[in-house]
């Protein structure tokens, strides 16, 4: 007789479950199969834009800005007087770009990036916004405490370092320079580049090192 036990019944229902995709990832599959169903959309083209914003884009893009502006003044110059004509130069102009500004930290100036709004992101140097970027806690808790936002991010920092919050618009959007992490003289373009972190870029991370990841 074969025998039952519901330990291991319960067991292997959990592990099966656990392997299931979230119901928002289901309902998106099922609404892609619908469209391309009905002819709207081709499933190769909707898989080159995840590919592209997951491999190519990502925070890449921005890093590079960012690794170039650290290596190159006289980009970084053009950067900080026309974000849109420095970064066009590099081709990664988008429309989510047509409207940059770049701000900078210093060591007496930290910037911190957030929409209250909705939850507006330059996509196209950056990538696919961050689940808790477009969350209301970080969209109201961004303006009225930075401080305490940042330092549930690492970020502590002294009094003596001003906050500066940005918030963008669908009119203007932005990114931060990050400090340049010392014992970085002789690092190649590409090497600095793999240092700066999407978040450094938004302004939740602060402290880059050699030991970053990207």
């Amino acid at each position: 007789m074969t025998s039952f036990d519901p330990d291991a019944v319960s067991k292997i229902h959990r592990h099966l479950h656990s392997h299931l995709p979230s119901e928002s990832a289901l309902r998106v599959k099922a609404l892609e199969s619908l469209l391309v169903e009905k002819g709207l959309v081709d499933s190769a083209t909707i898989d080159a834009w995840v590919e592209a914003y997951s491999e190519e884009v990502g925070p890449k893009r921005g890093a590079l800005v960012v690794a170039k502006a650290w290596i190159d003044p006289g980009f970084k110059s053009r950067l900080m007087q026309d974000a849109v004509s420095a970064i066009d130069e590099l081709g990664y102009l988008g429309k989510a770009t047509a409207h940059l500004k770049v701000v900078e930290n210093t060591a007496t100036i930290h910037n911190l990036v957030v929409c209250t709004l909705c939850s507006c992101y330059p996509f196209s140097i950056l990538g696919i916004a961050p689940n808790w970027y477009k969350t209301a806690a970080y969209r109201s808790r961004a303006v009225r405490d930075p401080r305490g936002v940042l330092e549930e991010f690492g970020v502590d920092l002294d009094d003596d370092i001003e906050v500066r919050v940005w918030d963008s618009t669908a009119e203007l959007r932005y990114l931060v320079l990050p400090q340049r992490p010392e014992a970085t003289q002789g690092f190649s373009e590409a090497a600095l580049a793999k240092l700066v972190t999407r978040n450094s870029m938004i302004g939740t991370h602060r402290t880059l090192s050699p030991g970053s990841e990207g």
